[in-house]
């Protein structure tokens, strides 16, 4: 009722009452038509309660507004204790990615020194048996060398023995030769 009230005195300080032309209550003021009709068209709205609907519509939507924060406000939150996880996490594999490269130059280290010592090793083994080759073709050589030498030697003795030695000489040999065999063998 005190809205109708603040309506009727706003409609009734309207240029209208300044022009003087007709009588303010005349169906000829348009003004006065505007106004009825305006003040009809809010008595319709207040009878079929718009403003109500109209409030209550926008204390249902501040209502959404308000849950909306929240959840928004939850949802920040729980993204940034996730954010805090994740760093966490982040350090925690850096830490762990640093260890691991620690441990591969180390296991490299180890490795590499492994490696020299057992080319150090191999190569002892190399030289010992490059060694014991030189070492075997220089017995086979001094051998081969001694049996040519017998066989110069024999060759040699033969033909002067043959030279020197008559028929008798040689059957005598020859006679030697089949007692020492005989004695020996019996």
């Amino acid at each position: 009722m005190i809205r109708l009230a603040a309506i009727l005195l706003a409609a009734s300080a309207t240029p209208a009452l300044a022009a003087g032309d007709y009588p303010f209550f005349s169906l000829r003021n348009t003004d006065l038509i505007v106004l009825f009709g305006f003040v009809i068209f809010v008595g319709i709205l207040v009878y079929f309660k718009v403003p109500a609907m109209i409030t209550g519509l926008l204390d249902k939507r501040a209502e959404d507004i308000r849950g909306e924060l929240a959840e928004a406000r939850r949802l920040r939150e729980e993204a940034q204790e996730i954010r805090a996880s994740f760093e966490r996490k982040k350090g925690e594999i850096k830490e762990q990615a640093e260890r691991i490269v620690a441990k591969a130059k180390t296991d490299a280290e180890f490795a590499a020194e492994q490696a020299r010592s057992d080319l150090e090793v191999s190569i002892q083994r190399r030289l010992k048996a490059a060694e014991d080759q030189i070492a075997s073709a220089e017995a086979a050589a001094l051998r081969e060398v001694r049996n040519r030498a017998v066989q110069v030697a024999v060759a040699a003795s033969a033909e002067l023995i043959a030279q020197n030695m008559g028929k008798a000489d040689a059957n005598r040999l020859i006679e030697d030769s089949i007692k020492t065999v005989d004695s020996r063998l019996h």
